[in-house]
């Protein structure tokens, strides 16, 4: 029997296992930024979703969980930059889903860009002839607030000299005369330096729906968590940082317990502007407890290294206004207003209706309401002087009708018929409102509907025809563009 064939043992030494072969290169370890990023946008697609299924309440705690899993990230984090983009991209998002025109919403919040985030980011350059200039008005200036000389002050005060900073610092300053007494006031009261409103200016320009790119609103620019530390209360219908008087005295109680805290009125600045834990840290990493020098090491974040010397820049320019071309700005005039406690939910419309004044100067005197219905309770600013025609009004509209109906004041020869066709209804319904009895020309009449855009009560259907399947209503078409009320959030700006 013939012997088998014998097999070339090194056949396959030079063949590698497939499965050798195929293993793919270690996949990157993920940053610490990736995960922060990815937790974020998961928060941010449960919102949606929990909106998009009606649970408002949920798709607000869903919206700031996001936004806060970004701004709690440290100054240190690898690809902060990355983190900061995505928190300014995300923070848009959520402000569409507010006021996207196209939703169907009936109320809409109107922000005003701060004018802090287009400064504190900038590189102010330096001109040396300005220095002794500087020096000379900080000796003739008084100033409860310390005023220095330094290359960051001068850089300041080049750039509020320029054209552009000149409309800036202007802008501020004539919108300043609507809030500086009372400012003024409360600062007295508070035992602050009257040179601490320039840290208004500086956040807000005086514009009291302002807001900053990490979600800080008011005149004083605060967070949400800041805000409710101080007693500025936040509902779906208001919200106190936008009151100026209330967001005053919460700034000024935060700026005296800062001072006291630290003992030193640059640190304390710098503390309002990115936090008390912020600093500190700074302090102990560096053992030196003194802004200018921590600023020098560069263990401050980029904005606050340019806070201090901008509002100091703005106190030394705007006492002495005639040398940087500013004397004789026509200021606005001062916010004037009587107040009246609102008994019941009563629409804005209404009340300027009543006082046959437009919607636009009842908002502008209310900035802290952000919806058209003010709640029961609200302390409600009408023109001064207004507050008899209102009440005068009011007692034709029952208390529990004031959120949904109108007011008409009722011209020579007018009808209950007449002003049921002018607005939509029905006569017997007009009737029934003024108790059957027309009133005479020149006083109100109630009027049982609602104001344009207001959103009617949505009824469900039994059944749904074949018709019906086949061609989506409009509201359907606008189901997916729904807006949600907008996640309040803080930011690593302590204010």
């Amino acid at each position: 029997m013939p012997e088998p064939p014998k097999l070339q043992s090194d056949l396959y030494q030079n063949e590698a296992p497939a499965i050798t072969t195929s293993i793919p290169d270690a996949l990157p370890r993920p940053s610490d930024a990736d995960f922060l990023l990815k937790r974020a946008d998961d928060r941010l697609a449960a919102g949606k979703f929990a909106y998009q299924n009606g649970r408002l309440a949920d798709a607000r705690r869903e919206f700031n969980r996001a936004l806060e899993i970004l701004l709690s990230a440290p100054e240190n984090t690898p690809d902060r930059g990355r983190i900061e983009h995505r928190l300014e991209d995300m923070v848009d998002a959520i402000y569409r889903y507010d006021v996207d025109p196209a939703s169907g919403q009936e109320d809409k919040v109107s922000y005003d860009k701060a004018p802090r985030d287009g400064i504190l980011e900038l590189t102010f350059p330096v001109d040396p002839s300005l220095r002794s200039k500087i020096t000379e008005q900080i000796h003739a200036t008084a100033s409860q607030l310390p005023l220095e000389e330094s290359d960051a002050v001068t850089g300041a005060i080049n750039f509020f000299s320029s054209e552009r900073g000149k409309k800036i610092i202007a802008a501020g300053l004539r919108r300043q005369g609507r809030y500086k007494n009372m400012i003024s006031r409360i600062l007295a009261e508070e035992g602050m330096p009257q040179e601490l409103i320039f840290v208004a200016q500086a956040e807000s320009g005086f514009m009291p729906r302002a807001m900053s790119n990490k979600a800080c609103v008011g005149l004083w620019q605060f967070a949400k968590f800041r805000g409710k530390e101080y007693g500025l209360d936040q509902t779906p219908a208001t919200d106190d940082r936008m009151d100026p008087e209330k967001a005053t005295r919460a700034a000024a109680r935060h700026l005296h317990d800062l001072y006291d805290h630290f003992g030193d009125w640059y640190l304390a600045l710098a503390a309002y502007d990115c936090g008390p834990g912020c600093v500190d840290h700074a302090v102990m990493r560096t053992g030196y407890a003194d802004y200018w020098k921590l600023r020098s090491l560069g263990v401050l974040p980029k904005e606050t290294m340019n806070y201090v010397p901008v509002i100091v820049a703005m106190t030394i320019i705007a006492k002495n206004a005639k040398d940087y071309g500013l004397e004789g700005l026509d200021l606005d005039r001062p916010m004037e207003f009587d107040t009246i406690e609102l008994q019941s939910p009563t629409h804005i419309a209404l009340v300027a209706d009543a006082l046959e004044r437009p919607v636009a100067e009842l908002k502008e005197l209310n900035p802290a309401l952000i919806r058209t219905v003010a709640p029961a309770g609200y302390s409600l600013h009408v023109p001064k002087g207004t507050l008899p025609a209102l009440e005068s009004a009011f007692a034709v509209i029952p208390p529990n009708r004031r959120d949904s109906w109108r007011i008409h004041r009722v011209q020579e020869g007018e009808t209950l018929g007449a002003l049921a066709k002018r607005f939509n209804t029905q006569t017997s319904l007009v009737g029934a409102a003024n108790h059957e009895d027309l009133p005479a020309a020149g006083e109100w009449a109630a009027i049982p509907v609602g104001y344009p855009g207001d959103r009617a009560p949505v009824k469900k259907p039994a059944a749904k025809t074949a018709a019906a399947r086949k061609k989506p209503t409009v509201a359907a078409s606008r189901k997916s563009k729904a807006t949600s009320t907008r996640a309040q959030t803080s930011k690593g700006h302590s204010s």
